[in-house]
């Protein structure tokens, strides 16, 4: 159990200092299993060919088709849901989308949050700026608090009963959030980034595109799916006819 213990604290531990390294290595990982499925796939059925064994039936690699992409869908719940569970938050990737933060974060910057007991969240000073960045839902604080998780940095704390309480403020802003903000509403305190690539989200959202272009990725896939599978079937009957049409000569 210690063994066990010390391994998920080793694993949460890698994950909060290097979450690009770690987000790096999950995206291989997928890629290795899918992709690399693919193409031993072809090489065994050019195997099966050069050896003049019988054909991979096209159901079987139908299925097979159907389930890599299922797999290729799948993946990013699959991996958002494990950077849930080791970076203890509902919550651990939010994109910046605004810029209040700079020159520390800009807009479209993807952030990396873990959650952190809110006695432990970092205290600091609006002058020297060396406060924990918390990210948190500021919706219905005050009235003109965005709908949109609030990415700030922590500039002093207090303990109200058993609750504690952040004061807030961009790095760019020139005051401090109307209201202080009770750790019930913090998501997450920043961990790592990765500069820019936010945008695309940023961008797909704001412009309604997001939906209709996930539509036409799976309609894509779908439509090349059936057509290889058209495509081998051809294949297989034409052979057999022109095999057909070679015993034939040879009996004339």
């Amino acid at each position: 159990m210690r063994f066990i213990g010390n391994s998920i604290y080793l694993y949460q531990y890698f994950v909060r200092t290097s979450p690009k390294v770690y987000f790096y290595f999950l995206y291989h990982i997928y890629y290795d299993i899918i992709f690399c499925s693919l193409n031993k796939m072809d090489t065994r059925s050019e195997n099966h060919k050069s050896s003049n064994e019988k054909k991979p039936q096209p159901k079987k690699k139908l299925i097979l088709y159907v389930l890599l992409i299922g797999i290729a869908i799948a993946s990013p719940f699959l991996i958002y849901w494990i950077l849930q569970l080791s970076l203890n938050t509902n919550s651990p990737m939010v994109v910046v989308v605004s810029g209040s933060m700079e020159p520390t974060l800009s807009k479209g910057d993807l952030l990396f949050l873990y959650g952190k007991e809110p006695v432990d969240i970092k205290n600091g000073t609006a002058e020297d700026k060396n406060g924990d960045i918390i990210v948190f839902d500021a919706v219905g604080l005050w009235p003109s608090a965005p709908n949109e998780p609030i990415v700030h940095r922590v500039i002093d704390k207090r303990i109200v009963g058993d609750t504690w309480e952040f004061r807030t403020k961009g790095d760019a802003n020139t005051s401090p959030d109307p209201v202080w903000i009770s750790e019930e509403r913090i998501l997450g305190v920043v961990c790592g980034m990765i500069p820019f690539i936010g945008w695309i989200k940023i961008l797909f959202t704001e412009s309604g595109l997001l939906i209709p272009l996930i539509v036409i990725v799976l309609f894509v896939l779908i439509i090349s799916l059936i057509w290889d599978f058209m495509k081998e079937e051809t294949q297989k009957k034409e052979s057999q006819l022109h095999k057909s049409d070679e015993k034939k000569e040879k009996l004339l």
